[in-house]
């Protein structure tokens, strides 16, 4: 089974109960095993459009679903957890779900990039990533360990949780 990385982020109602939510359901997916979680992360959001700060994990799983089919289970946990795609790019949402990696293949579909386009770029993909997969080669892009130095200087911060 090959394993996928996928990114999970909220930034509206109680974000960190939500990626919690949103974890613990990428655990109920058929044929699908989860390997490993990040800590969670706080991050400034992109874009210009005013909102919250960014709750980020990256999760780790092992599964038999093919990408398009788990892009799809995303999209579904997604909506059950109150996402709206209201076509404002990097706008504030409840869940978000990214596919980043799936084994070592690059995809390129329509609705489907693999890796996700933005992961070289992004300090709130990339730490939690290391964090669990420090030695992960990204296709087409080499280390991971290689690109956190471009994104050294975005803001990113470890969300300790009171137990």
């Amino acid at each position: 089974m090959p394993e996928a990385y996928i990114g999970v982020g909220g930034n509206m109602g109680d974000p960190v109960a939500t990626v919690r939510s949103g974890i613990a359901a990428l655990a109920e997916l058929p044929e699908t095993i989860p390997l490993a979680t990040s800590m969670l992360y706080r991050s400034s959001p992109l874009g210009s459009v005013p909102q919250p700060d960014f709750i980020n994990a990256v999760a780790a799983i092992r599964t038999r679903l093919t990408p398009l089919a788990l892009l799809s289970r995303l999209q579904s946990i997604e909506h059950r957890h109150g996402r709206v795609r209201h076509g404002v790019r990097w706008g504030p949402r409840t869940l978000d779900l990214d596919l980043l990696l799936y084994g070592h293949r690059r995809i390129s579909e329509d609705i489907l990039t693999v890796p996700h386009p933005g992961l070289p770029e992004r300090a709130f993909v990339l730490y939690p990533l290391h964090e669990i997969a420090p030695h992960l080669e990204i296709p087409g892009h080499g280390p991971l360990a290689g690109l956190l130095e471009a994104v050294a200087g975005q803001r990113i911060e470890i969300v300790h949780e009171e137990k």
